[in-house]
């Protein structure tokens, strides 16, 4: 049997080709370049970013090889996840794949656990929220709009998406709501219903 480092460091090279950036282009807690073996990882990839418990992820472009007797077995994994508590090593699977035993026992030897998420079982409206969000990672509040924004709040005690853009004077309005978002400064519900208008805006919570 291989360790999951013995094999990246071994034989079979990175599958690079089989990956590529996909839209969003922007992250904000990925390692490495981003690129993805489908759209459905990088949708995923959208919620790994929102996710307080995850501090980074990286896709990960390599198979996953095991000798049994004669045979070896390969398997491909998209993404290792750094959360607040462990490491896991995730595969986004379309259908109705079975979590493989032997991957699980490669991955918890070398100190990962093994992670099959079903796409089809994911909230199609986190998935979209969090898309919208993520497309404006790497745009940066001013100190200004950030100050103004939070005062707001903090006199009002909610705003609606509306008025938190009217409030936005020096940036770009949509972009400055979502970086704030995105960074933690403010809180919106991304599971029920389609971010709009009338969505509610609260401070994050400490």
């Amino acid at each position: 049997m291989k360790t999951l480092s013995a094999h990246v460091a071994g034989d079979v090279a990175s599958d690079l080709q089989d990956y590529r950036p996909l839209f969003p282009f922007a992250t904000l807690k990925a390692v490495g370049h981003p690129v993805f073996r489908s759209q459905e990882a990088r949708d995923y990839a959208c919620l790994l970013d929102l996710d307080r418990d995850v501090v980074s992820w990286q896709p990960f472009t390599y198979q996953i090889a095991d000798d049994v007797g004669q045979r070896r077995l390969r398997h491909h994994v998209d993404f290792v996840v750094q959360t607040m508590t462990e490491r896991l090593m995730v595969e986004v699977c379309t259908g109705d794949d079975e979590a493989s035993e032997w991957l699980g026992n490669v991955l918890a030897m070398a100190g990962y656990r093994y992670q099959l998420v079903r796409f089809s079982d994911l909230n199609p409206v986190r998935l979209v929220n969090a898309r919208d969000l993520v497309r404006y990672a790497r745009y940066e509040a001013t100190l200004g709009d950030r100050i103004r924004v939070l005062a707001a709040l903090d006199e009002m005690g909610t705003l609606t998406l509306t008025e938190c853009l009217a409030a936005v004077c020096e940036g770009r309005a949509m972009e400055t709501i979502a970086s704030l978002i995105l960074r933690g400064h403010l809180d919106v519900d991304i599971d029920e219903n389609l971010l709009g208008p009338g969505t509610v805006v609260r401070p994050r919570a400490k």
